[in-house]
């Protein structure tokens, strides 16, 4: 027994760990993803960003690691389906905005439903309408879901009503949705603390409508900034609430944007006085570069800046191998796992990420880009700016980066996957008709 003690002690003195954080590591973490609506990293203050302060994000991110190169699709459902599925949009479908509706359960394995046999519970709380079914059929033991986006007051015609676990409930004068969705989570963190749980977190901020916070001046000129700061100041609560429950140091905390910041209001989201290339619905880096903040005490370094290339089809298989479960057979996951980029090892980074919206694509690397007309961008101004490089003007660099973006594009052949069925918009072209003609009637 003696000689055993003494080989454990020696083990853990060759950790590249504390003894503690390799004790954390080692176990099964509490997972709790953020997911910011319409949040670009130009409206982050840790970003850089000239227009707006979010010290609570900030403080998360000087407690873990803050990625400067995340990168998913463009628009809500599309880039909610990737995050859940860990496939790309031509593997499920799931390459436009509508057609999100039609993945199924039964082909489609989504991040609760894989760490279930690992002994998690999970919850879904917040934005659920890209997708036709309940949380529940997709593998969520709990949740509360509202119809549409950017819902806040029940002055909204589409916020009548919430969803909590299959009952439809009233959201009443003076209720703030997001404080809801908080309050929710507080109860499932509280009911659960003793095992291992999964919370998907949705939230609200900061999608359009753009209405005023509780906290908004009655004589506000600002509410879009009024909503960054409350969005803020929920990460903070959340934060003290793990604090309180003493789940702190088990738990990982993952701040991702669902694509970036939203139209009409990319003008103001300057980082040095520079508007970024493109915003939500391109396919230029404005448009699928977003926030990512990773929080786990003692096993994230603290205050770590990486430009590992992070894709958002990595979370779940990331999450499984933190969680010792299994990923789906017979299924091309095309995620990565970045456990050991997440600890703060600097081997094994992805290459290339990949981005596609409707009939668009690309695959990126560090300094460029190719598209699916076979066009190279130079990076190195990104992401303020993205160069053509033209015909008889490549480098030897950059034919080097064509060859090897080429080659990327081949492996993962997104012509060959199901068909995308809607227009350049990336929603279905019927439907994007039938939006002009309510508009044409107004």
């Amino acid at each position: 027994m003696k000689l055993r003690l003494l080989l454990c002690a020696f083990a853990l003195s060759l950790s590249p760990f504390p003894v503690g954080a390799a004790a954390l590591a080692a176990a099964k973490p509490n997972i709790i993803f953020i997911l910011a609506d319409d949040y670009g990293i130009g409206e982050v203050g840790c970003y850089g960003s000239d227009n707006y302060k979010t010290p609570h994000i900030d403080a998360l991110a000087r407690s873990g690691t803050r990625y400067t190169h995340a990168y998913t699709v463009s628009l809500c459902g599309p880039s909610r389906a990737q995050i859940l599925t860990g496939r790309y949009g031509f593997r499920t479908g799931g390459s436009n905005q509508d057609a999100v509706r039609e993945i199924s359960p039964r082909k489609e394995k989504l991040i609760p439903t894989v760490l279930k046999p690992a002994g998690y519970v999970s919850t879904m709380i917040g934005k659920w309408s890209q997708f036709s079914l309940q949380p529940s059929d997709f593998g969520f033991d709990d949740y509360l879901r509202y119809a549409g986006s950017g819902a806040y007051w029940n002055t909204q015609e589409k916020l009548k009503t919430y969803v909590v676990n299959g009952e439809t409930r009233p959201l009443r004068d003076k209720e703030y949705m997001p404080d809801l969705m908080h309050r929710h989570l507080v109860e499932f963190m509280t009911q659960h603390r003793e095992r291992p749980f999964y919370a998907h977190y949705s939230l609200s901020h900061v999608h359009s409508d753009i209405l005023p916070t509780p906290d908004s001046a009655p004589d506000s000129q600002d509410h879009y900034g009024d909503n960054v700061r409350y969005m803020d100041k929920l990460v903070g609560k959340l934060m003290a609430e793990l604090d309180r429950l003493k789940l702190r140091e088990k738990t990982l905390v993952v701040f991702f944007g669902d694509n970036g910041t939203g139209n009409g209001r990319a003008d103001r989201a300057t980082i040095g006085g520079r508007p970024l290339s493109g915003a939500k619905g391109s396919i230029l880096e404005g448009g699928g570069r977003v926030p990512m903040i990773v929080s786990w005490p003692g096993v994230a370094p603290a205050g770590r800046v990486s430009a590992d290339l992070v894709d958002s089809s990595d979370f779940l298989p990331t999450f499984a191998a933190l969680a010792g479960a299994k990923l789906p057979e017979k299924t091309v996951i095309d995620g990565r796992n970045f456990a050991a980029q997440l600890r703060g090892e600097t081997s094994g980074p992805r290459s290339w990420v990949f981005h596609q919206l409707a009939r668009n694509w690309y695959v990126r690397e560090a300094g460029w880009k190719l598209n699916q007309a076979g066009e190279l961008f130079d990076m190195s101004d990104a992401p303020f700016a993205e160069r053509l490089v033209t015909a008889g003007s490549e480098t030897p660099s950059a034919l080097a980066a064509r060859q090897r973006l080429t080659a990327a594009l081949a492996q993962l052949n997104p012509a060959g996957g199901i068909p995308d069925t809607g227009d350049e918009s990336g929603r279905h072209a019927k439907n994007v008709e039938a939006k002009k003609k309510k508009e044409r009637k107004k």
